[in-house]
């Protein structure tokens, strides 16, 4: 290791390394500090450039060298505790290769990204306000379309242009470092964007079922792409969970999130725009529905997302050791506070997705037992949907729909009598059972 310009060759761009990227880091140190930083480079075995500034005329060198991205944090932390300025001029950039490799420059080699790269990733994911705002418009307005025409691909095609993701991850980020404008731009963005995208929706598809784009009769109800966001279970609820984990490991670690962005869309955009369309039919029942499985994901994706982060060792940056001092502690409290009320949402919400999954266990097995008995033997069991089928103050109405195949001369008039007796004696509250047959025919061979 040395003090020229010989001693290494900082980045080299090579196709055939096929290693993942690393950091070039520059940084402006006083002669004075100078010793001090060679000696920390020098004790890990890292490579470095020495340059001086010569048209200030002394003072100053400029200091580069390569490192892994989980290797970031570790060299800056040590560079301070040594002495250096944690305010110094520094700037961490990407390179392709770096030779010679400067992996064991990191002692826990895990496998995450800086803080400061994290918070940087983590705002360039957030476009501007009118990038951000009208491809919600659009995202939302895409995905009604294909709930109505029961369509997935169009589905999907609305997650890929939402832009979610940025506001979501910021907010975990800003919760996790304690750094405010970052909590208050990503629950901001978020709150309005989601409120947005409902709004959208209803008008969207108040326009298509009043002009005469969509029949005003049609039951949205009974459409596949609807009824599967209108009753939130644990499926759905799972994700909400794995989206904001997803999305936060892949910020943290340098993974790409793009494809991770389609996943934490997927668990918001269709949802808002089906309490769009409850909104646009006048049925509380779907708005509620659809809404309470919008806030129960967005607050999973919050909450996952902050924990993820929090457990792969991002703290506050003036906690020492990862612990905060009391000065420290009462600074996080507004941020504390953030999660507290995110946490209360998230309760409250998943207190009717819990009595949801409660039902629709009760309902199929109610049903499997019908299905069980000797008279229904012929019958073959396609599917079972349990959903919100009307509101008051007191209670959520259920509907329970089964979907049976029989053979093509028989005939079960009573079916749905028999399954509604059951599933009332199931959850213990009155429902309507409607049952849709599919005939089938078998060769006597």
């Amino acid at each position: 290791m040395g003090e020229t310009d010989a001693v290494a060759v900082l980045s080299r761009f090579d196709g055939r390394a096929g290693a993942r990227a690393v950091r070039l880091i520059q940084i402006r140190v006083e002669d004075e500090d100078l010793a001090t930083v060679q000696e920390v480079l020098d004790d890990r075995e890292i490579s470095y450039v020495q340059t001086d500034e010569e048209s200030a005329g002394g003072g100053a060198s400029l200091v580069q060298f390569p490192l892994p991205p989980e290797a970031v944090d570790e060299v800056f932390e040590e560079l301070e505790a040594a002495g250096l300025d944690p305010d110094r001029y520094a700037v961490v950039a990407t390179a392709e290769t770096a030779r010679p490799d400067q992996s064991v420059a990191a002692e826990d080699h895990e496998d995450r990204i800086s803080h400061d790269e994290l918070r940087g990733r983590a705002v360039g994911m957030n476009p501007g306000v009118v990038t951000y705002y009208g491809m919600t418009v659009l995202s939302a307005v895409v995905a009604t379309a294909g709930l109505l025409l029961d369509s997935p691909a169009i589905v999907v095609g609305s997650m890929v242009i939402a832009p979610q993701v940025g506001s979501a991850l910021i907010a975990a980020v800003g919760t996790t470092l304690d750094d405010r404008p970052l909590v208050r731009e990503g629950f901001r963005d978020q709150i309005l964007g989601l409120l947005l995208a409902v709004v959208s929706a209803a008008a969207f598809g108040f326009l298509v079922r009043n002009v005469g784009f969509v029949p005003g009769q049609l039951r949205v109800t009974t459409v596949q792409q609807i009824s599967q966001r209108i009753s939130p279970g644990f499926l759905s609820l799972a994700v909400g969970l794995c989206a904001g984990a997803a999305g936060a490991v892949g910020l943290a670690t340098a993974l790409p999130v793009s494809l991770v962005g389609v996943m934490i869309a997927a668990a918001l955009i269709p949802a808002a725009a089906a309490v769009g369309v409850g909104i646009a039919w006048g049925l509380p029942a779907v708005a509620l529905g659809a809404g309470i499985l919008l806030l129960v994901n967005a607050a999973s994706i919050n909450l996952t997302g902050f924990l993820v982060l929090w457990g792969l060792g991002f703290r506050p940056r003036d906690w020492p050791d990862g612990r905060p001092s009391l000065g420290t502690a009462r600074r996080y409290a507004p941020t504390a506070m953030a999660l507290l009320v995110l946490l209360a949402t998230f309760a409250g919400a998943s207190t009717v997705t819990v009595r949801q999954m409660q039902v629709e266990t009760s309902v199929n097995d109610a049903v499997e037992e019908v299905l069980a008995e000797e008279a229904y033997g012929d019958l073959r069991l396609l599917s079972v949907r349990t959903r919100f089928g009307g509101v008051s103050i007191y209670r959520l109405d259920r509907e329970v729909s089964v979907e049976v195949s029989r053979p093509d001369d028989e005939a079960y008039p009573s079916l749905a009598d028999r399954l509604e007796s059951a599933v009332t004696a199931a959850i213990d509250d009155e429902t309507t059972v409607e049952v849709t047959f599919v005939d089938r025919q078998t060769t006597e061979s």
